[in-house]
């Protein structure tokens, strides 16, 4: 349950046998490949060589099938869950339709059906628009083509606004111009204006400043009405082509599992293309340079070994070169991986916090909700989830094991759909109360103190951890003077103020007080140790007012309360009402029940919502700071993914 140990290798191969050997790495998926720009070989041999180019081929015929799988996706009856993302497929359906023509065959008709659905569906909308600006002028009688064939006079046709038309009407008859309404559309009328040749340039100034939008007839024949009709046909006749064509769409869209299955190889077989056209050369071998887990070393010998044109061996990591990081829990701690994925991966020289937050956050998820009956529901609902979810449950499983403390933590403070058993089932409180350590909304106070107490041994776990994984790795001046001198400072000035309050005894402060004294001048002198003398006791003076800042810290875990208490009195208000409206006659048994139920479950939801985002929040911010650097990189092996199905072996 920690960082993985990772160990730098290299892989030579020869040309004829490097697809081979890749395709076998990518099943195993065991292997981070670097290319030739993050390849150390690249900078200490400049002279090797890169194909330098692209798959294209493999890139188009890889974006063709995703955009085919894409299309007919939408008129697909299978359609995936949540729960089951993927579709399975069996190993020999999944060569039958790589090695198989009947794929590229689907493909190409796919491509075929929606180019011409695409035609089809751009010439409806030009037939429509066309048609709409067609209907304010179908009582015109006049053919259209000859509506310009005036030898004296200009003819413009078009819309003029309601607002404008008086205004343009008056001004038209000063240049003896002559408007006729013809139709009307929205705000909009339908006009024909009748000039002199001579004054058409004033008119069509007196238009445009009334927003006159010109109509153009270009290119048609015969009266509006017969247009229209020829349009309708046109338009009748599109849309019959495109419901045609998106039946066969429909049918297409039953075999689209095969498409799917060859996107997703198409996809890995290009991923793993690009990472050899980018691997560092000679002319004749190809060196794959990576990292892999300390205890998949043996399995990659094994899978190289089968090549007898192709070798494996460590190697040194180049000076300043961080290695990738993958944390590794297994049992309960797993699940927990979630929130530390989260955060982002920890330092190669940090702990895996995973482990040491599991316990906390579990607890401060329960706290925040301490209700019981809300942590069986929400058991009920985790248990059913993991039942339907096929693929990755980590995060499940983890809601499920803070479900488990939530009726631990509710059962201790009494909480069953807040004070549910004492209004409605007063029989049971006395089973309540043999299970209860105290009732947070009678001895707040309780409640305030635990939080701040668990707040204080989580901050000092974390320094204890910083310590330990500094210590144990060799760095001891960091462990001694950035965690050991503040684990002792801390704890010295608890007990001293326990003991000046009178929680503890009062030579408890006096030794405290003088413990105190040896971390005092640790954190002065040594917590920064660079620089000069002054540089380092200024410093060191600031690290000791910081302390201020540990408080706060603290202080932070109030939340804890602050969140359970908000779940406890919201339940109560429900509760209250819940009663009042079931003393209503005759159906208020029923919207009493209704409120009872769906507040709950709204409370529940909302807590299960607070409580997560603020126990995350201490972790990250509380927690985390003590002993984790982050800014890990994630360890990416070369492996296969699929986007649209399970391959079950």
């Amino acid at each position: 349950m920690a960082i993985a140990k990772m160990t730098k290798v290299m892989i030579a191969a020869h040309r004829s046998q490097a697809v081979e050997l890749l395709e076998a790495l990518q099943a195993a998926g065991i292997v981070e490949l670097l290319d030739a720009e993050r390849a150390m070989i690249s900078k200490e041999w400049p002279e090797l060589q890169i194909e330098g180019r692209r798959p294209r081929d493999l890139e188009e015929t890889n974006h063709r099938l995703e955009k085919a799988v894409a299309f007919l996706g939408q008129y697909s009856q299978d359609k995936r869950s949540i729960f089951e993302p993927l579709q399975p497929v069996n190993r020999s359906e999944y060569s039958r339709a790589i090695s198989g023509a009947e794929a590229i065959d689907l493909l190409e008709a796919a491509e075929k059906t929606q180019s011409e659905m695409e035609k089809l569906c751009n010439q409806c909308e030009n037939v429509g628009g066309t048609l709409e600006m067609l209907k304010p002028w179908k009582s015109l009688q006049t053919p259209v083509e000859e509506i310009r064939q005036l030898q004296r006079a200009s003819c413009l046709v078009g819309l003029v606004p309601y607002q404008h038309y008086k205004e343009i009407c008056e001004k038209l008859s000063e240049f003896g111009a002559a408007i006729q309404e013809v139709g009307a559309t929205g705000t909009m009328h339908a006009c024909i204006i009748v000039c002199l040749k001579e004054n058409a340039g004033e008119v069509q100034k007196i238009l445009r400043s009334g927003d006159f939008e010109s109509v153009n007839f270009e290119g048609m024949t015969g009266t509006v009405s017969e247009l229209i009709s020829e349009y309708q046909s046109r338009l009748e006749n599109a849309r019959s082509d495109w419901s045609k064509a998106e039946g066969r769409a429909r049918e297409m869209a039953k075999q689209l599992l095969t498409l799917q299955i060859l996107s997703d190889h198409y996809g890995n077989l290009l991923h793993r293309e690009q990472t050899r056209m980018t691997s560092p050369a000679t002319e004749s071998v190809i060196l794959l340079e990576g990292w892999v887990k300390e205890h998949d070393f043996s399995k990659l010998e094994q899978i190289v070994g089968r090549f007898d044109a192709a070798n494996v061996g460590r190697i040194e990591a180049g000076r300043g070169e961080v290695r990738p990081v993958e944390i590794e829990n297994s049992g309960v701690v797993r699940p927990f991986e979630s929130i530390t994925r989260l955060y982002g991966m920890p330092h190669p020289t940090d702990a895996d916090p995973t482990v040491f937050l599991a316990p906390f956050f579990a607890l401060f998820f329960g706290i925040c909700l301490t209700d019981a009956a809300y942590g069986l529901v929400m058991i009920g609902i985790m248990w059913w989830l993991l039942k339907k979810i096929k693929g990755d449950a980590k995060f499940i499983k983890m809601m499920l094991y803070c479900s488990i403390v939530t009726v631990v933590a509710g059962a201790l403070t009494g909480g069953w759909c807040a004070d549910a058993i004492q209004i409605f089932v007063p029989s049971l409180s006395s089973f309540r109360e043999s299970i209860m350590w105290f009732d947070p909304f009678v001895k707040p106070m309780h409640f305030f103190v635990l939080s701040l107490v668990l707040g204080y041994l989580q901050i000092i776990f974390g320094i204890g951890v910083g310590f330990w994984n500094k210590f144990r790795s060799g760095r001891v001046q960091e462990a001694i003077w950035d965690h050991g001198t503040w684990f002792v400072w801390l704890n010295s000035l608890a007990l001293f103020g326990l003991g000046k309050t009178g929680v503890l005894p009062s030579w408890t402060a006096t030794v405290a007080g003088l413990v105190a004294v040896v971390p005092g001048i640790g954190i002065l002198l040594f917590s920064e140790r660079e620089g000069g003398w002054g540089a380092r006791v200024g410093m060191g003076c600031y690290n000791l007012f910081s302390t201020v800042f540990y408080v706060g810290d603290v202080l932070s875990y109030i939340r804890l309360m602050a969140l359970g208490m908000v779940t406890g009195g919201f339940g109560m208000a429900i509760n209250v009402i819940s009663k009042q409206v079931g003393e209503m006659p005759y159906v208020g048994w029923l919207l009493g029940g209704l409120i009872f139920v769906g507040g709950h479950l709204f409370n529940i939801a909302n807590s299960m919502l607070s409580a997560f985002v603020h126990s995350m929040r201490l972790q990250f911010v509380e927690f985390f700071t003590k002993f984790v650097i982050g800014g890990g990189k994630d360890f990416e092996p070369l492996r296969k993914q699929y986007n649209h199905i399970q391959v079950e072996e």
